[in-house]
């Protein structure tokens, strides 16, 4: 499926081709809820970024999370880019050298229609902000930390991969 999204303000507009378009997963970490807002969560969609192309490069800016191991008092620079606006703030995308062919634009920057999830994956409630209230449905799965099933798993349980 072929995304298109862009920023709030019109600087930056992007597309990507994507196999795993559905916005099933909400994290509640406080990298995404402090760089994304809305709702307490972030959601987060699969694209290949070999299909990344966009426009107004110059308005793109990139953060680096600042990360703290458990036990460890320093924080160390996460490797994931995450590209954002720097006109109005909307985030992007999200980029890990780790996982080269991926690129995870955030649904709530895409303006191409998404299909409607049958079911969402809540993670990172570890770090849930107390004021947060989790609105899941009896299908939906919790976790502490990150689950095991990856974004394509979960397209390919589902019976939801986009090979087109």
């Amino acid at each position: 499926m072929k995304l298109k999204g862009s920023c709030h303000c019109g600087a930056v507009h992007f597309s990507l081709e994507s196999s795993t378009p559905y916005p099933y997963q909400r994290c509640y970490c406080s990298i995404c809820r402090k760089t994304q807002g809305g709702g307490g969560y972030a959601v987060n969609i699969g694209g290949d970024a070999r299909t990344l192309k966009a426009t107004g490069w110059d308005d793109i800016s990139i953060y680096h999370a600042k990360l703290k191991r458990k036990g460890e008092l320093r924080t160390h620079t996460s490797t994931a880019q995450r590209h954002f606006c720097r006109r109005c703030g909307s985030a992007l995308w999200l980029y890990s050298p780790e996982w080269p062919e991926l690129v995870h634009p955030f649904a709530s920057a895409i303006d191409t229609p998404l299909p409607v999830p049958p079911e969402h994956t809540h993670l990172l409630l570890a770090y849930k902000a107390p004021w947060v209230e989790v609105k899941a449905s009896p299908k939906d799965k919790q976790f502490t930390q990150f689950p095991q099933e990856s974004l394509h798993d979960w397209h390919q349980r589902l019976g939801l991969l986009d090979t087109d």
